[in-house]
């Protein structure tokens, strides 16, 4: 660690060299976080060579990571057995975060076409969200999936901003988090006093729902109750406060700690882990920004994070939630 307080980052990533046990870039800050590491287990770039990744969603079924390259308006897939990347399909939309429903479909948000959409089974799109109350969305870009086949997203404008991650465009509606009924489809606003949200998360429980927000000025993160119906939150406070840095992309594990995509500069990127009472606990450092990360392999011990150019995974003694 520095003066200052930042961690220093080793420089493997510009060797050939092997890294020695235990992995000097999975940094225990509290107790707590010790339990989660493996002593034996080291991060590894699973991929390179794209522009901006983003929204990794585990197919266990393939054995297979899914992730999105935005600017490349593409969707790539990783495979666990042969470790080869290949595209999945493009044009894409722009696609940002992706997750599975329960039936094991694809959702995806897309920031070029700002809207939600899901992949079928053989392959067709069906678009789940494209408007709401006649006003087109202003880009669907992170999406959650709820134990009762509901579909919560947000929608924050990430790709009307410029035209790197979309189209540039005049903002239509207010950012927002919204939920789409399982069985109606019918949407509602869920979340309506962010400045932008971004990555989501429920609690094990669902009792839960954690909401990134991403704007201009202090980036936090806040946490609501949901409530007794399943359909609604309040009771909104901050979870923690992230600023200089910021969290993007989030996901939860089966003891409630949350496992954020984290940006800071050098010795700050990668992931940052906060327990359920708000103490960050642990530090993964990449040599990139971290914009999300999601739990899979055969056991969902194995966290995955699409980081700036690349992705990377590292083992670890945490499963993660079903739905994210």
């Amino acid at each position: 660690m520095t003066k200052d307080g930042r961690f220093t980052a080793d420089r493997r990533w510009d060797t050939a060299s092997p890294i020695r046990y235990p992995d000097p870039d999975v940094i225990a800050l509290d107790p707590r976080f010790e339990r989660l590491m493996l002593g034996h287990a080291a991060i590894e770039r699973i991929a390179t060579g794209c522009r901006f990744t983003e929204g990794p969603v585990w197919f266990g079924d393939l054995r297979q990571l899914m992730f999105s390259d935005i600017p490349n308006d593409r969707l790539m897939r990783w495979d666990e057995e042969t470790g080869a990347v290949s595209l999945f399909r493009k044009p894409a939309g722009f696609p940002d975060g992706n997750t599975r429903d329960r039936q094991g479909r694809l959702i995806t948000a897309e920031l070029g076409t700002r809207r939600l959409t899901r992949t079928e089974h053989d392959g067709t799109v069906t678009v789940l969200a494209d408007h709401f109350e006649g006003t087109r969305l202003t880009g669907a870009n992170d999406v959650i999936v709820k134990s009762d086949g509901s579909i919560w997203f947000s929608d924050n404008g990430a790709g009307i901003r410029g035209n790197y991650l979309g189209d540039k465009a005049a903002q239509e509606l207010p950012f927002r988090v919204y939920r789409i009924d399982a069985e109606t489809g019918g949407m509602t606003v869920v979340v309506g006093d962010m400045e932008r949200p971004n990555g989501l998360c429920f609690s094990p429980d669902e009792k839960l729902l954690y909401v990134v927000d991403t704007p201009s000025g202090r980036k936090t993160t806040h946490v609501y109750d949901v409530g007794d119906d399943g359909r609604s939150v309040h009771n909104g406070r901050v979870f923690f406060d992230a600023t200089p840095g910021y969290t993007d992309g989030i996901r939860c594990d089966t003891e409630g700690n949350i496992w954020c995509g984290f940006s800071g500069g050098e010795g700050q990127d990668g992931v940052a882990v906060f327990a359920p009472d708000g103490t960050m606990i642990g530090r993964i450092l990449l040599p990139e920004r971290c914009a999300n990360v999601c739990f899979g392999g055969r056991k969902r011990n194995r966290l995955f994070m699409t980081a700036s150019q690349s992705v990377y995974a590292l083992y670890v003694e945490a499963q993660g939630v079903a739905g994210g």
